[in-house]
């Protein structure tokens, strides 16, 4: 498997645009983005857990029921959540995609981010469909520009593998910088690939995947109204079509859980006001669900992440996130390590602070990616979890985030 350009123009048959239509006043932001395939696709999606949610999601839920999509349209600049005619501007949006691409409205994804509560007019989406669905092509990066928000750079990805000697592809686009937390992670993420698999083990292959990455993502404990994750598999790479669990499937997970986790990186990476990424891999805990629960707790931490964010290295505050967290957890065998491109550092040993070097230490935790390491001495259980440093800049983003 090796990293390829494209993003998710990377598979075979797939083409993508991104267009400033005018929802934002900027001009300069892009903020209406099309995804399609060259033909109708494999699809399968995850959706936030908060009970508001966004009238795009409800009209994907039922776009894709029967487990096929075709093309992927999403504005930026306005969630369309909780607006009287939310869905009804969600179903023009699909329909717009039917008129000018001849692609099935039912067969169309829609998403929205941005500003909740505010009236979503279709006109400006109207207007920019023309060059909207002129721009189709490599553009893998215009259309991951047109669904950013606060974010401060793109996030896209793709690896190329093989399966029974055909060479195949994922790609992937996300945004997300703020209201991120588990359960599911608050973002858009969309995924493109032309491997040839069912609508079931598509799903199947997603729901399994997402519980080790983007559930295990947060930067500040906000579950957002529109987070979606999709994905589309066209087929185009010529194998045999994926229909039960084996080698083939085996090794699309392997490449799925690639652009998922590097994914996950970015996002944490520019959490909204961050300095930093945090990483916290837990290692030897009784079972795999009770690492999962200490290391989501560790990268959830507000006091943690402030501590992070001064490079001071209290890890007293990871102890007490592992405390509190409820998983089933013997503290008083608890190791925890800094680690860095500066170098790692020892700090707690058996639950209990050890000697350690504090200008070391702070070398260690002023570099712009620190991993936390917590060993459990009690079983084979391990997990990984991805976040961010607390900085003031969060709250300035957050104090004007609407006007």
């Amino acid at each position: 498997m090796k990293e390829v350009t494209g993003g998710v123009c990377a598979p075979k048959g797939f083409k993508a645009s991104g267009v400033h239509c005018g929802i934002r006043k900027n001009k300069e932001k892009k903020d209406l983005a099309l995804i399609v395939s060259e033909t109708v696709a494999s699809a399968a999606g995850v959706y936030t857990t908060n009970l508001v949610q966004g009238a795009p999601i409800k009209v994907t839920r039922d776009n894709i029921s029967d487990g096929t999509a075709q093309a992927i349209i999403c504005n930026s600049g306005n969630a369309n959540t909780c607006n009287s005619n939310g869905i009804e501007i969600a179903e023009a949006m699909c329909k717009l995609v039917e008129k000018h691409t001849g692609i099935k409205s039912s067969d169309v994804i829609v998403a929205s981010t941005g500003v909740i509560g505010q009236p979503l007019d279709i006109e400006p989406i109207e207007k920019g469909m023309d060059e909207l669905v002129k721009a189709l092509g490599d553009n893998s990066a215009d259309a991951n520009e047109a669904i950013m928000t606060t974010d401060t750079v793109r996030k896209e990805i793709a690896v190329e593998f093989e399966i029974e000697g055909k060479t195949c592809r994922i790609g992937g686009i996300a945004k997300g910088s703020g209201m991120i937390h588990p359960n599911m992670a608050t973002m858009l993420v969309f995924l493109t690939s032309d491997v040839a698999i069912s609508p079931i083990m598509l799903k199947k292959a997603l729901l399994s995947d997402v519980v080790k990455s983007f559930n295990m993502l947060s930067v500040d404990g906000d579950t957002s109204t529109n987070d979606m994750l999709m994905v589309m598999a066209n087929g185009c790479a010529g194998n045999t079509l994926i229909e039960e669990e084996g080698d083939a499937y085996t090794k699309f997970c392997s490449a799925l859980a690639y652009i998922t986790s590097n994914l996950c990186r970015k996002i944490a990476k520019d959490g909204e006001g961050a300095t930093k990424l945090l990483e916290c891999r837990v290692t030897h805990a009784i079972n795999d669900k009770e690492a999962k629960r200490i290391a989501k707790s560790v990268i959830t931490s507000s006091l943690l992440k402030a501590a992070m964010f001064g490079a001071d290295a209290n890890w007293g505050r990871v102890l007490c996130a592992i405390g509190y967290s409820g998983a089933k957890v013997d503290v008083d065998k608890i190791d925890v390590s800094f680690k860095s491109r500066a170098g790692s550092i020892a700090v707690c040993k058996n639950g209990a602070g050890i000697e350690f070097d504090e200008d070391v230490a702070k070398q260690v935790l002023l570099e712009d990616e620190i991993v936390i390491q917590v060993d459990c001495n009690d079983g084979k259980g391990d997990a990984t979890a991805w976040g961010c440093d607390l900085t003031y800049d969060y709250v300035k983003i957050n104090g004007d985030y609407r006007t």
